[in-house]
């Protein structure tokens, strides 16, 4: 048995035209009238939460388990079955997360001796006040708008682009997807890719400590 990870939607249902209702402890399967093919046939996971995350479409994660028999490449793998081991809303884990990422991205632009705006900074800190019930969403909002303009006037580089991001994931709005939120900082930051496996134990931690105490 393959231990990984899944996301769903917040309904709770599979995707791409299967519309099953996903519950702990079942086991899920598709028919074996055609050969596995990572993205067009069979059920997916990754073997690191940070990998699935970049494929998720909303926030609620599924620890699982895969039979020995399936296809998979560096982040991806498919089967003919998975069970769900357990599943938890982690909407405030990736939020929490998306902060994370968003420092570690300006982070590694002041030590490739760039400076990220302040402004970019301080869309993290609103964030996490935010998290805390110390922010208004007005003021999340407010602080997003202005980390983004301090990204879009700054000269085309790297530093740019981490900026931009980290702010667009620090300060993301509560209506918008927290999922999203995290891929896209961990798709897009320099910072979080030379970082990748440490920063997978950290959220994998988080992830477990929500499955137990759900929080």
């Amino acid at each position: 048995m393959i231990y990984g990870w899944h996301f769903l939607r917040k309904d709770r249902r599979l995707g791409y035209g299967d519309n099953r209702l996903i519950r702990e402890g079942t086991t899920y399967t598709v028919l074996h009238n055609r050969p596995l093919e990572l993205y067009e046939y069979g059920l997916h996971a990754s073997r690191r939460a940070i990998d699935a995350l970049q494929f998720a479409p909303g926030s609620v994660v599924c620890r699982v388990a895969l039979p020995g028999a399936s296809v998979e490449e560096d982040d991806k793998m498919v089967a003919y079955s998975r069970k769900v081991l357990w599943l938890a809303d982690a909407e405030r884990a990736l939020r929490e997360f998306a902060c994370d990422c968003a420092e570690a991205a300006l982070r590694g632009e002041e030590a490739a001796g760039n400076s990220p705006s302040c402004r970019s900074w301080h869309a993290v800190r609103v964030a996490r006040l935010f998290l805390a019930g110390s922010a208004t969403i007005d003021e999340l909002n407010a602080a997003w708008s202005a980390a983004w303009s301090a990204a879009e006037s700054a000269a085309e580089s790297a530093a740019r682009s981490a900026a931009r991001r980290a702010a667009e994931s620090a300060a993301e709005s509560a209506a918008e997807s927290a999922a999203g939120s995290a891929a896209g900082s961990a798709a897009w930051s320099a910072a979080w890719s030379a970082a990748r496996s440490a920063q997978n134990a950290v959220f994998e931690a988080r992830l477990r400590h929500l499955h137990r105490t759900g929080k």
